[in-house]
């Protein structure tokens, strides 16, 4: 199995972590081992990352459910109750069979999380992934919420489109500590999770976001993608109310001479849904690896 490609590959020679890279990138394998299905099966929460089909757009969306909603049904498939809502941009997508999907199932409880990658079809459940890629990621830069409830009588509000950010979704993006990343590559999909102290997304302005790529596991798996395919989608959630904020677009990394990297992201098409996940999670505790000088 080839872990990395060309993109991935550019940057680690470019920081000159290629051998760090090789060494962390034996953590990948096509197999789910029992710890990692038993993980899966603790989760209310699945995020999904793909490209639409008909548009070529990328999207991050939020897959829930009870605990079990996710189980492995061998040691490379995965199945998932229901799947995307009818009006999620991914809706088409997931139910399209061939379809390369990345997700991550996260556990704020722990500051666990898990990325298994590979292709979509419909099944009996809703949704069923033939996994290529699976492998777990540190705890760094993950909010630590102690417990959720599961709100099933909680209904999605109307949904609001646009091509840029409103005032209030700029505060939105603001105020949060938590995103998710969608990516693409040559015959597959990411989904990643990004994190910091409130205000580690910067709102440049209603059509860009800029954050810094704090360090991390060296692989540039996602940073990789954007860097052959510039092709993103971000969801940016509130762990309360459950609103969620899609968007889709750009990004491009820009490197100083002292190989710190900010990410800028130009949004094409922005999905505001309320109350779209039936989760209220507890306040966080940010995690102490959070620089401190985002705010």
């Amino acid at each position: 199995m080839t872990v990395y490609h060309a993109g991935s590959r550019t940057l680690q020679d470019r920081l000159g972590v290629r051998d760090l890279a090789d060494h962390v990138g034996r953590s990948i394998g096509p197999g789910i081992k029992p710890v990692a299905a038993a993980f899966l099966e603790l989760q209310p929460l699945l995020i999904a990352g793909a490209a639409d089909p008909a548009t070529g757009a990328v999207w991050a969306s939020p897959l829930t459910g009870p605990p079990g909603f996710v189980r492995a049904t061998g040691p490379h498939a995965v199945s998932v109750a229901g799947g995307p809502g009818p009006d999620d941009p991914l809706a088409t997508a997931l139910t399209t069979p061939g379809t390369p999907v990345g997700t991550l199932a996260l556990d704020p409880r722990t500051r666990r999380r898990m990325r298994l990658n590979g292709v979509a079809r419909p099944s009996a459940r809703g949704l069923a992934i033939d996994a290529d890629r699976v492998f777990a990621n540190c705890p760094k830069y993950l909010q630590k919420r102690e417990s959720y409830e599961l709100l099933p009588d909680r209904t999605p509000g109307p949904a609001r489109h646009g091509t840029e950010l409103t005032a209030a979704q700029q505060a939105f993006v603001s105020r949060a500590d938590t995103f998710f990343l969608a990516s693409v590559y040559e015959g597959g999909a990411d989904a990643s999770h990004r994190g910091g102290n409130p205000g580690f997304v910067e709102v440049v302005s209603p059509r860009e976001l800029a954050w810094r790529d704090y360090p991390g596991n060296s692989m540039f798996l996602s940073l990789g993608n954007l860097t052959a395919d510039p092709r993103a989608g971000l969801l940016f959630l509130d762990w309360t109310d459950g609103t969620a904020l899609q968007l889709t677009g750009e990004a491009r990394t820009d490197i100083a001479a002292d190989g710190e990297r900010t990410v800028r992201f130009t949004p094409k098409e922005v999905i505001e849904t309320p109350a779209a996940v039936p989760l209220r999670w507890s306040a966080p505790a940010y995690s102490p690896a959070n620089p401190a000088e985002a705010r």
